[in-house]
């Protein structure tokens, strides 16, 4: 966030050092409040660029990921956001991770990543079951894999058969 902020200040300079430029070369004929209005827009442009393109930044800077959900936040702060909602936050599975073991095809491991704007990304293994429709998160120290693949001590839980996250999963090799 401490980033974002300078880079913000940075354009607002940067901009308001064009338009003095411009001043210069119209001989003082452009009004001397186009320079902060220059250096506000900046700081402006450069905020709503960086929130709208903080989500493909993401995706780009994590590969082997697919996403499963995003939030489209909308916000009176953010009147353009009544435009075009904003993402602040996803969750997403580790396809590079994902296993399965040879006993039982219809249970697959992955890292389910959630993701949060200004918030460390947080990974926790879900295994899914592809056939029954479930999935149990791998939280408890309790849970243990069996000699055969087969989870003991999960705490299962229903999924709807059209869960992004379970499909994705279960899409996995």
């Amino acid at each position: 966030m401490l980033f974002e902020l300078i880079a913000a200040v940075v354009t607002g300079v940067a901009l308001a050092g064009l338009a003095m430029a411009l001043r210069w070369l119209s001989r003082g004929y452009l009004p001397k409040w186009i320079v902060p209005v220059f250096a506000g827009l900046g700081m402006l442009g450069y905020s709503v660029w960086s929130e709208y393109s903080w989500f493909e930044r993401m995706n780009i800077a994590m590969p082997g990921i697919a996403v499963a959900w995003k939030n489209e936040d909308r916000a009176f702060w953010r009147p353009w956001s009544y435009v075009e909602p904003v993402t602040t936050r996803f969750t997403a599975l580790d396809m590079r991770n994902a296993k399965r073991h040879p006993q039982q095809s219809g249970l697959v491991m992955v890292d389910v990543l959630l993701v949060a704007r200004w918030q460390p990304v947080s990974a926790v293994k879900v295994v899914y079951d592809c056939t029954g429709l479930r999935r149990a998160d791998m939280l408890d120290q309790s849970v243990s894999i069996a000699a055969d693949g087969a989870l003991v001590g999960a705490d299962w839980k229903a999924v709807p058969a059209d869960d992004a996250a379970l499909k994705i999963a279960c899409s996995a090799g």
